[in-house]
């Protein structure tokens, strides 16, 4: 029997140079390929109908009658959203950015600190910091959200930005995550760092944080998605309109008396790109975060 021959009765499920699935493998990966595709037609469904409606009319939108698109796409609905006297939209927007990114920022950088300092720095009461940490998180926001205002009222915080970032740079789950994820960094690059004379920062900053990105880019869009759609606080702080921020100035479409929905979705259009160029740069990182925080145990 040649080599040639003895191949193919080897392997007879070769063909043309390479491998084929077998029927239910190949039905399966089918099924899986139609459900995603489903699934992501689903939930992109919201996004049309925001879009849609954005673009429409105000006779459109009250029409019984659905349609798929407007007759017409009113662009000039993105323009008017600025132009809008009553609902200063682009402060609101600018506001909405700032009080994100430096919350964002601060709270990442205070929770990483304070998880690696419970997680690798020896302290006679380690144990009892972090069941302290997470016992806040059973606390509900409603027993603290009147003292929270009262303490930020006695300082002359209302209608500030102080007001709207300082109260929340503290998450115990970021701290909690952190704190996982450090207690099962390889102890050998931390001790290989010592010996070259480096302190418990210097480890931190050089060693720690380079191998740890993905984690601080997932803890960090989380808590910039919770920033960015927040609304109660800010409603209750920003009393000035000057400092709405982008949740309390959609809602300003729909609490005066002649409500502009047209106006509302167009908003909302420009509300949803910061969230989404965020995710579409960040989604690796963000999808290697949740799984190594996920795996910690």
């Amino acid at each position: 029997m040649t080599s040639a021959a003895a191949q193919r009765v080897r392997a007879p499920h070769l063909s043309g140079g390479g491998v084929r699935q077998p029927p239910l493998e190949r039905a399966g990966a089918i099924l899986r390929t139609v459900l995603l595709v489903l699934g992501a037609l689903l939930f992109l469904i919201p996004f049309y109908l925001i879009i849609r409606t954005a673009l429409a009319t105000e006779p459109e939108i009250a029409e019984l009658e659905f349609t798929l698109w407007p007759a017409k796409a009113q662009w000039q609905n993105f323009a008017d959203v600025f132009s809008n006297s009553q609902v200063p939209f682009a402060r609101a927007l600018l506001n909405s950015v700032l009080v994100s990114v430096v919350q964002t920022v601060l709270t990442v950088v205070l929770a990483a600190l304070a998880g690696y300092g419970l997680a690798r720095i020896p302290y006679r009461y380690s144990g009892l910091v972090s069941g302290l940490v997470l016992a806040t998180l059973m606390i509900p926001a409603a027993v603290t959200f009147v003292p929270t205002f009262v303490m930020v009222s006695s300082l002359g915080w209302v209608s500030s930005l102080r007001g709207l970032i300082i109260p929340g740079l503290f998450s115990a789950l970021a701290v909690f995550l952190f704190r996982q994820q450090f207690s099962d960094f390889p102890r050998d690059l931390e001790e290989a760092g010592r010996i070259d004379g480096l302190g418990y920062f210097g480890v931190f900053w050089r060693i720690v944080v380079p191998n740890t990105g993905a984690v601080f880019a997932a803890i960090g869009a989380i808590t910039f998605l919770a920033s960015w759609n927040a609304f109660l606080w800010p409603l209750v702080i920003g009393q000035d309109p000057n400092s709405w921020t982008i949740q309390v100035a959609l809602s300003a479409y729909t609490t005066s008396q002649n409500p502009n929905y047209s106006q509302l979705f167009a908003a909302a259009t420009i509300a949803t790109v910061p969230v989404l160029l965020l995710f579409v740069g960040l989604q690796r990182f963000i999808r290697q975060g949740y799984e190594s925080t996920g795996s910690t145990g």
